[in-house]
């Protein structure tokens, strides 16, 4: 089933069950309110939603109304928490090597990853606030699930069996703040906006065969300023599956239900033609096309985003049908601008 919340004045908006085809919606209050009591409760509450949605795709629901993916929050406006990953490698392979440095052989057996602020994300068609394009402006095309309870020390199976719900994010990076940061020591933290997620989170049987192993086997779409820029593969070059970013996060403690798990920026390795390597699947973040400039011509040229830039993201299944609705966001000045560091890749 599909699942949306749509805005209605409050922090946790209300929440609605969507058409297989992203066509129409019908508000779940017979059931619950908001998500996240849908995953306090799932066993319970999931196959009466269930139903609303058969329902709603076979034309049966008496108060369907259309579905506005410009009135919508994030499918969870707030969560108990937010961990973003970097499941694939050749990003992180790619980030290293234009700065010159070796990919520690940990990083390929233990996955990266941060915890992000869980208390203000955006809606899908939300705009970007920053104070300065000074600060780097970056989008990253990612993949997320929202899990339910999963104990401490789980299995990487049974962190897949802990997956409710799948969406798209825009993770949103302020590339030239996060030298700074991590020289402290501690990660991210400014350098990290709220963060943007797709219309709808849809459970993973909507997917069908293209959910094996805890990845999505579909191509993920970046369109920037209305230039598609990436159609990379979700699933072949994904490293560390679902299950294993949610078993590196319960190994010492419970994840609640409403966690968020993000697979970090979707990347596929280039192929060499002609003594030279190319990309043909694009990128999904500005930094990683700056990486791959610095590393076949010592320096980048492809700017960050500026004011009035717009970013797309979608996922197509393999009918050419949306899966989770795009996220489509222009980024706009807002805020106070303070001091930017040095630009980073």
């Amino acid at each position: 089933m599909k699942l949306a919340t749509l805005k209605d004045g409050s922090r946790d908006g209300q929440l609605v069950v969507v058409s297989r085809n992203l066509a129409s919606a019908h508000y779940a209050t017979g059931i619950a309110s908001r998500l996240q009591q849908v995953l306090d409760d799932w066993g319970f509450m999931s196959p009466q939603l269930q139903d609303l949605y058969d329902e709603l795709n076979a034309d049966r629901a008496r108060h369907a109304f259309p579905f506005d993916p410009a009135q919508c929050m994030a499918p969870l406006p707030r969560a108990y928490q937010w961990a973003d990953g970097s499941a694939y490698l050749n990003h992180v392979e790619l980030v290293r090597k234009a700065r010159g440095a070796e990919v520690p052989a940990s990083f390929y057996s233990d996955p990266l990853m941060y915890q992000g602020g869980s208390d203000d994300f955006i809606g899908p068609c939300d705009p970007v606030v920053v104070a300065s394009e000074a600060f780097g402006i970056d989008f990253e095309a990612e993949i997320a699930v929202i899990t339910g309870d999963v104990r401490m020390g789980a299995t990487p199976e049974q962190g897949i069996d802990g997956v409710r719900l799948l969406m798209l994010a825009n993770d949103v990076s302020l590339r030239n703040l996060i030298p700074a940061e991590l020289a402290k020591g501690f990660g991210f933290f400014q350098s990290k906006p709220a963060t943007a997620f797709s219309p709808v989170a849809v459970t993973p049987d909507e997917l069908g065969d293209a959910w094996q192993g805890g990845r999505v086997h579909l191509p993920l779409q970046s369109a920037w300023n209305g230039r598609k820029v990436g159609m990379c593969d979700a699933g072949e070059d994904m490293t560390f599956h679902f299950g294993q970013l949610i078993a590196h996060i319960a190994k010492t403690r419970n994840v609640r239900a409403g966690s968020i798990v993000g697979s970090g920026t979707v990347s596929n390795p280039g192929v060499e033609k002609k003594g030279r390597m190319e990309w043909p699947r694009g990128y999904s973040c500005i930094a990683e096309k700056r990486c791959i400039e610095t590393i076949q011509d010592g320096q980048p040229v492809t700017e960050f985003m500026k004011f009035g830039d717009t970013i797309r993201i979608e996922m197509k299944n393999r009918d050419g049908q949306s899966v989770f609705g795009a996220i489509e966001q222009e980024v706009v000045a807002g805020g106070h601008a303070g001091a930017a560091s040095n630009p980073s890749q």
